[in-house]
């Protein structure tokens, strides 16, 4: 499955929520986790997602991810209604358009960076030597030409989500989902892997939503959006001012 051109207009946005509501359990014990939300994401935004704990951010990059399925409304993504795909159509959105970023790294312990960095392309399929050049590439992208045959127990933190982000970017997504990505990290190492998201997103021009709770990370998106008991309260243009 591919993203139809048919419902791609030329002036489409990348990402669409409308009235997305998300419930967990039933009657008494129903949790919403959000409530009705509607916002649009354009190719080559980078948007930072704000709210304390319970907000229902990370429900909304759960389903942007297509981790999560809504109860109701209308998720779009380049035209294609997402929220009335199967599992398999959504599988195949994450594996063609989508890149992601964990606060722990998700790294394999026990394989060099240059075969952390391949995984997503052994899983398409692609041919060792097409797979590893790629990774290579990605890797000297993120600043760590040079590190390829060390396992993640020999990098340090912000080396470690250096790789994660060259395995994100190695299939050259339209979107990088980032969540929490400095959480583990001290501020020193926090600032160069947010210079380097922005980079990606100055640079390359790919989309990035970041989920936070640090305001100064935030700072780097061009557009915040707020959070709030399952609701979005407040959003703006920030002017990535980091």
């Amino acid at each position: 499955m591919t993203v139809s051109d048919a419902n791609r207009p030329g002036d489409q946005a990348l990402i669409e929520f409308r009235d997305i509501t998300k419930i967990y359990g039933e009657g008494h014990a129903a949790m919403h986790a959000l409530g009705g939300i509607s916002f649009v994401i354009e190719q080559g935004e980078f948007v930072a997602a704000m709210g304390p704990s319970g907000s229902g951010k990370s429900t909304c990059m759960n389903i942007l991810g297509c981790l999560d399925t809504p109860s109701a409304g209308v998720y779009l993504f380049h035209g294609t209604d997402v929220s009335r795909l199967s599992r398999e159509g959504r599988a195949l959105i994450r594996r063609n358009y989508l890149g992601f970023v964990f606060q722990g790294f998700n790294l394999l312990n026990r394989t060099s960076a240059l075969e952390n960095v391949e995984l997503p392309l052994f899983y398409r399929g692609m041919h060792l030597r097409d797979r590893r050049a790629l990774a290579h590439k990605a890797l000297k992208a993120v600043g760590l030409n040079g590190w390829e045959r060390h396992s993640p127990s020999e990098l340090s933190g912000g080396q470690q989500q250096r790789v994660a982000i060259a395995r994100a970017i190695v299939a050259d997504p339209k979107v990088l989902l980032a969540d929490e990505p400095t959480g583990n990290l001290d501020s020193v190492r926090s600032r160069e892997i947010m210079d380097l998201l922005a980079g990606l997103n100055r640079d390359s021009g790919i989309t990035i939503v970041m989920v936070t709770h640090d305001r100064q990370m935030a700072s780097y998106a061009n557009r915040i959006i707020h959070f709030l008991d399952g609701l979005i309260v407040s959003e703006g243009s920030n002017g990535g001012t980091a």
